[in-house]
């Protein structure tokens, strides 16, 4: 079986590495020819010796990889742009590597996925990674009902009705979206939720020796240290984090904001890491937290720290309505939820937090449930090799729907 995959991000980006090409790897090692397709931004410049270092890369691990330039201004015009592009060279790709299914990450790369799909010459595999036209309301950007949203929303309806099987990222999304279905659709076309995941070996679980040697390293002796690890502002609640942060040490513009809440500089540490460094500061850590703006577009959202705090032995602290995170933390007893962002909540939080991680088998606990919901190999990989393996058995009068 051959397949494309079309992402609407750089290579290089952290998120491709994390979470495409580590997908990619375990399906092209389970006999899935595969084509990467990415959309590279001017800037950082790729010179060509980098391009061929990371081509000749990624085809020791089975994929090749071929990228388009990505536009982003003037941004409505720029993407449609890019999705007239992408459809001439996804239908380029498919003949010159004939390929059986497109497999597009999101709304933007399933759009360039549709010409090749109305003229039959491969089979679509729509990866909704989440409510696209609801994040940009519940973001601000669009008006609830306005023209953008009512646009987007009719292109999506397009590619739920033309794509042959999909992926969500949380149960509560499939329900939304297929209310009632568990593994096919109405129409019999495959359904998988898939939540990201992580390479349970880049997160291996640490003894307490080693874990004390890091601590010592990092200069986090004799404390209580609470992690966080990601993006600030957007949809990660920056000033909420800093309010808790203060909170917990009482019972650029982060670090303002913790100098006006009266948080003393040696009590915190913000720091930029490289990827390969993330495991050990959450090695050191004793439990981990995240404060995510809720709505409704959050109910499809699986944050990737969630499982890598979890595959480090640490319980997490996190807000409701946050896709199937709330079932998950609470009913397998490895994190605490709260409902507001204030400072009764807050306390009642970390008391619950100091609770787990008095218990012994909560490190464990929580790297078991990783192990269960999150593991790239047996959950991730597995999952999606199931879905192109249905999906290439879907015969020509269902995957039209007739």
């Amino acid at each position: 079986m051959n397949g494309l995959y079309i992402c609407y991000f750089g290579l290089r980006e952290p998120l491709v590495q994390s979470q495409v090409v580590p997908y990619l790897r375990e399906l092209a090692a389970a006999g899935i020819d595969l084509t990467l397709l990415t959309f590279e931004p001017k800037s950082p410049a790729w010179s060509s010796a980098d391009r061929q270092q990371w081509r000749e890369s990624l085809q020791k691990q089975g994929i090749r990889w071929t990228s388009l330039r990505y536009h982003k201004f003037p941004s409505l015009p720029a993407t449609i742009y890019d999705i007239l592009v992408g459809n001439f060279s996804s239908c380029y790709l498919v003949v010159k590597y004939h390929v059986d299914i497109i497999h597009a990450r999101g709304h933007v790369p399933a759009a360039m996925a549709l010409l090749a799909r109305t003229f039959g010459l491969a089979k679509l595999i729509f990866d909704i990674r989440g409510f696209m036209p609801e994040e940009y309301v519940d973001a601000g950007v669009w008006p609830a009902g306005g023209t953008l949203y009512r646009i987007t929303k009719a292109v999506e309806r397009r590619l739920v009705a033309s794509a042959d099987a999909f992926v969500v990222l949380t149960h509560r999304a499939r329900e939304i979206l297929f209310s009632g279905c568990s593994t096919t659709d109405r129409l019999g076309r495959p359904i998988e939720v898939i939540p990201c995941c992580v390479d349970m070996e880049r997160f291996k679980q640490v003894t307490p020796g080693q874990r004390e040697s890091i601590r010592r390293k990092l200069n986090m002796n004799d404390r209580r240290v609470l992690v966080y690890v990601g993006a600030l502002g957007g949809w990660y609640l920056t000033s909420e984090m800093a309010e808790f942060i203060a909170v917990a040490q009482e019972c650029e513009p982060f670090k303002s904001h913790l100098r006006q809440l009266g948080v003393a500089l040696e009590h915190y540490r913000v720091d930029g890491v490289s990827p390969n460094e993330v495991p050990e500061y959450l090695a050191a850590a004793d439990f981990a937290f995240c404060f995510i703006k809720p709505g409704y577009s959050k109910l499809a959202s699986s944050p990737t720290k969630i499982g890598e705090f979890l595959a480090s032995g640490l319980p997490v602290l996190c807000n409701t309505g946050i896709g199937d995170s709330e079932d998950l933390l609470v009913t397998n007893r490895v994190g605490v939820m709260i409902e507001r962002f204030d400072r009764k909540s807050y306390i009642r939080g970390l008391r619950e937090l100091e609770e787990l991680a008095a218990d012994n088998g909560t490190r464990q606990r929580c790297r078991t449930v990783a192990q269960q919901h999150f593991d790239l190999g047996t959950i991730g990989s597995t999952r999606y090799h199931r879905l192109y393996i249905r999906t290439g058995k879907r015969g020509k009068k269902s995957e039209m729907g007739e």
